[in-house]
């Protein structure tokens, strides 16, 4: 975020002169040199770099080798990984080196970026973290112990828990709701422990603060002059430094005559803080946006300044030091304090004003935080796809240094879009336009690594590799691979598009396989092939997929299309009903033909019948400053509910053996030629003998939205007869629910009852439950009783200067498909299947297609080894060959390091057989009677496939600890709360089999023997 629109949104609250009682005790302010560097936002990656972003790092080195009791924290590891390959000279490396051994230059968080916390994927944001810490650790030694997430736009309990299980020792947080921070600070509740796991609570509380109103920025009004305080060294400049080195808005310079109006500025503001900690240590952030890139000027100043305040402590009643985040906490961590306690509830959404609801950024670029998602499960089946190349040797002639940077490729792309301007979709097009190149070339080289494994295609060969894709739809066929990335048996349907109506499907063995075509919705002259497929964990199966001629050849079954006339929008709900039915073994969904709208769903297992209605709205949104509070990239604010964007349906059912799928096209007006909305609803019938079970409880919807008119925010609404109590439940980056009940405002609570989707939300009441599954993040609310709206697509303009300035006004005039699953039923079915639904759903099987050479496809080796299989309730949440080449004993390793450092030896080689486990369970303590209770495995036994094991290490979160070594600090808190699970895990006792408990992640070094 930028310092203008931080100041603009503060300045009612920047005061100087301090209210309210002192804090007990002599007032000590920990100064905190940063600069606030957005991996994108406004500017690309290169273009930061070019104008200030290398210039903080060479300067700042430079500056804090001159002065010992300086400071500075570096936060986003991005920018210092680029500086630090291409541009920092080998004598600045070794003041870096010397800096962090000696405690001046810290690394906070340690992550590429500093992600969302609202949108992001829980798999995204510890791949983003590890990718960071693995480089620190590798390059350094050093492992990150506390978090800086300053400018994420509200607080999800998963990341405190996520930090603690990466060794941090402390949390800090700055954007939640504007009423909730005025009250905490009035009650000095900034600083607390957080549990934020309902299920781990004591293995994962870690110590938080919440930063005061002036957040990260230092304040910038000083009272003796019209220009900003303490930013010395101005505004950064784009695209090139000014050649002269004067920056616009540079503070007026320290000097005799105004030293004691700055110190007086300076201690004011400490002491207004001071009354609202707990303790009499104050936490002072210097720094803001794109700071310290002239950092000469800024400590030069800065020291004089300091100085004089600490021989005036006395007089001014402060003392102050230049300090790391560190030194901070350390200090706090050594007082006799009792902190409160702090459950798992989050700190969404956040909300600056009351018409400030920063709940628009939860749909925002949809188009972008799909990609991101698909990348995302792309990256994770190419990693387990090497990994099982690999081991137990390596079948091919696969280029492994090519191979792994392919993988390292994607790896930065996803890690750079979990930044918290990136998937948020608050960033200008120019920035979008590079996450999406990156992310593009990235899973292109992935597909490429794929193809190569499964199709035996050189590399880096040109061979074509989507989770789905057109195959090109050659007359001569296709052979077809498919792998599923989970470590359980899956049975699906993979779709791919073909150019020929009459296709045989046969598998490895010459089989004839069940499968469907029907015409392309896609792609008028093309036709779309269903193939039923059943697949053990991170195993592949071939098909042959052919044209056929001969009335002897076993085809696919043709799917016969019912059409029904465009119906329009009846306002009377009256009158009796004309119900068509469409029905598989799990659910009977009925549709209205007089409205040609969904009527009602008949769950099989509890027959009961749920009245559900879905249709599109829109809310109309203001544009225009001077009509009132507007809606932008960010935030959403609707002062009139949705109203329907549609005046007609037409309708048609698709009836196959598969597969049958309901094309509803809504239409803006009766007479319009182009529809606006698609809801595709499909049912799959599972054939007699196939376990199913995932396949036949859902129903899949697919949607096309858009384009949209201007200034309208377009929502799926669905409706039903459930008494939910207007109460939803929403996940928490897909590892935790939160339950949201409506809550009634004064202004905006149509946006301020708005939360973000990750993977899953359900209402439900004491008979059923109605879970909503997706693939992408969006907003969701529930505006009324029974009701869910999931807002879709967004489309805005506004007039607001900085917003035009920085192009940043979301005038989206894209085409989106997103995709939602609906599950329905009884609580003990739902709760049993939504977890291992949302990963079916994320992580698809993978398509790959080869031209059809031959009478039969011959698959490689690969296809026939053992799979990997795991209990319904634990997920294999990576399995990775990282390349890192750090020894996994610190000592061993910090030693290799300084050896290293003194025969100047160049980069080593990746090291390829250190395999990353991680594994998760996937449900609360007391959730499910059967899938919450511990699992153990035997690792030996469950990678059997991947050949013997000769060492397994337990490691936390990132891999950068020993978790036998790992002792994270301990805070006195509050007597009287539970604490729930307080064992500590442990490696392997003397075996390989291990227990892992509800919640817990666990990760693990496997080491195989070498065949």
């Amino acid at each position: 975020m930028g310092l203008l629109h931080c100041l603009l949104l503060l300045l009612h609250l920047l005061v100087l002169r301090q209210p309210g009682a002192q804090a007990a005790g002599p007032i000590r302010a920990f100064v905190v040199p940063h600069s606030h560097m957005d991996v994108g936002w406004v500017y690309t990656v290169q273009e930061s770099m070019r104008a200030y972003a290398a210039n903080v790092y060479t300067s700042v080195v430079e500056e804090l080798t001159r002065g010992q009791q300086r400071r500075f924290i570096s936060v986003e590891q991005e920018f210092f990984r680029l500086w630090w390959d291409s541009v920092a000279s080998d004598q600045q490396k070794h003041q870096v080196r010397h800096l962090v051994d000696e405690g001046q230059l810290e690394f906070v968080i340690g992550g590429q970026v500093m992600h969302d916390e609202a949108v992001t994927h829980f798999d995204d944001q510890i791949l983003q973290l590890t990718e960071g810490h693995g480089f620190l650790y590798e390059t350094f030694g050093i492992r990150p112990q506390f978090s800086w997430h300053v400018d994420p736009f509200g607080a999800s309990a998963t990341t405190p828990t996520l930090f603690a299980l990466a060794g941090f020792n402390a949390h800090l947080i700055s954007r939640i709701d504007y009423d909730l921070k005025e009250a905490r600070q009035e009650a000095r509740e900034l600083q607390f422990v957080w549990r934020g796991s309902p299920s781990l609570w004591t293995q994962q509380e870690i110590f938080t603060h919440i930063m005061d109103q002036y957040s990260y920025c230092t304040p910038s009004h000083i009272p003796f002059s019209n220009r900003s305080g303490f930013y010395w060294n101005g505004v950064a400049v784009f695209p090139e430094p000014p050649p002269d080195g004067v920056y616009p808005n540079m503070s007026e310079p320290v000097t005799p005559a105004n030293i004691d109006l700055y110190a007086e500025a300076l201690a004011a503001n400490v002491k207004q803080r001071a009354a609202w900690f707990q303790t009499p240590h104050v936490l002072w952030p210097w720094g803001c946006d794109k700071q310290f890139f002239n950092a000469s000027v800024q400590f030069s100043n800065m020291d004089q300044l300091l100085d004089h305040i600490n021989s005036h402590a006395d007089k001014l009643g402060v003392s102050v030091q230049y300090a790391t985040l560190g030194d901070y906490f350390r200090t706090l961590h050594a007082l006799n304090v009792t902190w409160r306690i702090q459950d798992h509830q989050d700190f969404l959404p956040y909300s600056t004003e009351p018409f400030q609801a920063w709940t628009g950024f939860y749909t925002s670029r949809s188009a972008l935080k799909g990609l991101a998602r698909r990348a995302s499960a792309f990256l994770y089946a190419g990693e387990s796809m090497f990994t099982r190349y690999m081991w137990p040797a390596p079948h091919g002639p696969l280029d492994l240094a090519w191979a792994l940077q392919q993988l390292q490729q994607l790896r930065w792309a996803v890690s750079e879009v979990q930044h918290h301007d990136a998937i948020t979709g608050t960033e200008s097009p120019k920035v979008r336009d590079m996450y999406l190149e990156h992310l593009a070339f990235g899973m292109q080289g992935v597909g490429k690594l794929m193809a190569a494994i499964v199709l035996d295609r050189p590399q880096p060969g040109a061979g074509r590799a989507t989770p789905s894709a057109d195959s090109g739809a050659r007359p001569t066929g296709h052979s077809v691979a498919v792998y599923n990335p989970l470590a359980w048996t899956i049975t699906t349907i993979v779709t791919l598009t073909i150019g020929f109506p009459r296709v045989s499907v046969t598998d490895e063995l010459g089989h004839p396989v069940p499968a469907q075509v029907q015409n392309s919705t896609k792609t008028p002259s093309a036709y779309t092939l269903h193939i039923l497929t059943t697949i053990p964990g991170l195993s592949y199966r071939y098909y042959s997929v052919r044209p056929t001629a001969g009335a002897q050849e076993p085809v696919a079954t043709v799917a016969s299309t019912l059409q029904f006339g465009r119906r329009p929008r009846r306002r009377d709900s009256r009158g009796r009903r004309r119900l068509v039915p469409v029905e598989n073994d799990c659910y009977t969904v009925l549709l209205d033909e007089d409205t040609n709208l969904m009527h009602s769903v008949q769950e099989r297992q509890s027959n009961r019948r749920v009245k559900v209605t879905q249709e599109f709205l829109e809310y109309h949104v203001n544009g225009d400053l001077k009509q009132g509070p507007i809606s932008d990239n960010y935030m959403f604010t609707s002062k009139e509910p949705a109203v329907p964007a549609w005046e007609a349906v037409g309708m048609e059912i698709v009836v196959g053996t598969l597969v049958t799928e309901i094309r509803q096209y809504f239409y803006r007006n009766v007479t319009a030629q182009d529809y606006t909305y698609v809801i595709y609803s499909r049912l799959a019938h599972v054939p007699q003998g196939q376990d199913g079970e995932l396949l036949c409880h859902r129903i899949e919807q697919e949607y096309q939205v858009g384009p949209l008119e201007l200034n309208r925010e377009a929502v799926l609404r669905t409706s039903t007869d459930l008494d939910s109590q207007q109460v939803l439940y929403t996940d928490n980056n897909g590892y935790q629910m939160q339950r949201r009940p409506y809550r009634a405002y004064t202004n905006n609570s149509i946006a301020r009852n708005y939360y973000p989707m990750v993977q899953s939300a359900f209402i439900e009441d004491s008979r059923s439950r109605l879970v909503l599954l997706s693939e992408r993040a969006h907003g969701i609310s529930s505006q009324g009783n029974g009701q869910v709206e999931v807002m879709l697509h967004r489309r805005l303009w506004n007039n607001l200067d900085w917003n035009l300035g920085y192009n940043l006004t979301l005038n989206d005039t894209s085409v989106v498909h997103p995709i939602l699953w609906l599950l329905l039923g009884p609580w003990s079915v739902t709760t049993a299947l939504r977890q291992r639904s949302g990963l079916a759903l994320q992580h698809r099987p993978i398509v790959l297609f080869g031209e059809l050479a031959g009478t039969a496809p011959k698959p490689p080796k690969s296809w026939k080894q053992e799979a990997v299989m795991l209990p319904p309730n634990l997920h294999l949440q990576i399995l990775s060959i990282p390349g890192w080449n750090y020894s996994s004993n610190h000592t061993e390793h910090v030693q290799n390091l300084r050896k290293a450092l003194k025969g100047h030896q160049g980069k080593t080689q990746a090291d390829l057989h250190r395999v990353l486990l991680r594994l998760h369970h996937l449900y609360e303590a007391d959730e499910d009677p059967v899938l919450s209770q511990p699992v153990t495995v035997d690792l030996e036994a469950m990678l059997r496939g991947l050949g013997p094991m000769a060492a397994v290490e337990e490691r936390s979160l990132t891999g950068t600890w020993d978790v036998n070594t790992l002792r994270r600090w301990s805070w006195m808190t509050e007597p009287g709360h539970h604490r729930g699970l307080g064992r500590s895990p442990s490696g392997p006792p003397g075996g390989l089999t291990i227990t892992v408990h509800p919640k817990e992640i666990r990760t693990f070094f496997v080491y195989f023997r070498q065949q």
